[in-house]
């Protein structure tokens, strides 16, 4: 009987043109032409499990899926990622392949998760479909309270897509940050866990406070609310990016 081996893949894509990861019916997803590639590139059935879902249009620095194989050793396959890489399209790369305990799982293991939501305040044709374009005088400095209101409390419900599957809306945040470099600005968000659409939707109202439609003091009750009709719009998906998961 052949022993199966667990991989980590570390990979980052381009969401532009996929509609998240996870496989759905009618879209093409990320998930997709990963269990496909891989599946043809080693002539078995492979079935891939992701650090977690991305709405579409959302992008990732950094990913980690895992997989099943009887390949042994394929992370000391020198060519392994050159040829992989081949197989797969130009948005879609594969960066490192790891051997790992078949206790290790891809979303279950991860410890942190850290996002980033960039905005230009210039139109870029370049950054285009890579940040989201805000044109106007932001106060980045009521942001950044806002930033350490949220990580005074832990139940998300106000941020999270309505009517969600999830058997809790508690998450722990240890970091939020606005940063600005030149015309980019960043929000930097760390927590054991994310809600669908929550990243966005936390942007969103903090694009509010920063324009000075919305107070602090407006923000916490939108918290404490636990109602997602309290809160502002979601900013766009091409704003987002997965950047670290810590294992």
């Amino acid at each position: 009987m052949q022993s199966i081996q667990r991989y980590f893949l570390e990979i980052s894509f381009i969401g532009t043109n996929y509609h998240g990861w996870q496989i759905q019916p009618n879209a093409i997803t990320i998930q997709e032409i990963l269990d496909k590639t891989l599946s043809t590139f080693l002539k078995e059935e492979i079935i891939t499990v992701g650090a977690g879902r991305t709405d579409a249009g959302v992008h990732a620095e950094y990913f980690i899926i895992h997989f099943d194989s009887i390949k042994q050793n394929l992370h000391l396959n020198k060519n392994f990622l050159f040829r992989i890489n081949q197989f797969l399209p130009i948005d879609i790369a594969v960066k490192k392949i790891e051997q790992v305990e078949m206790t290790m799982h891809a979303r279950f293991s991860a410890k942190l998760r850290t996002y980033e939501y960039r905005i230009t305040s210039i139109k870029n044709p370049f950054l285009n479909n890579l940040t989201h374009y805000y044109y106007g005088k932001l106060n980045i400095q009521l942001m950044n309270s806002a930033a350490e209101i949220l990580k005074m409390h832990k139940d998300f419900t106000s941020f999270s897509k309505i009517h969600s599957d999830v058997k809790t809306h508690i998450c722990y945040i240890n970091q939020a940050i606005w940063t600005k470099t030149g015309d980019l600005l960043v929000f930097r968000i760390s927590a054991d866990r994310f809600l669908r659409n929550m990243v966005r939707a936390i942007v969103g109202s903090m694009i509010e406070i920063g324009r000075e439609k919305i107070d602090l003091v407006q923000f916490e009750k939108i918290i404490i609310a636990k109602d997602r009709t309290k809160a502002g719009f979601s900013a766009p998906a091409k704003g987002l990016f997965l950047t670290n998961i810590q294992y």
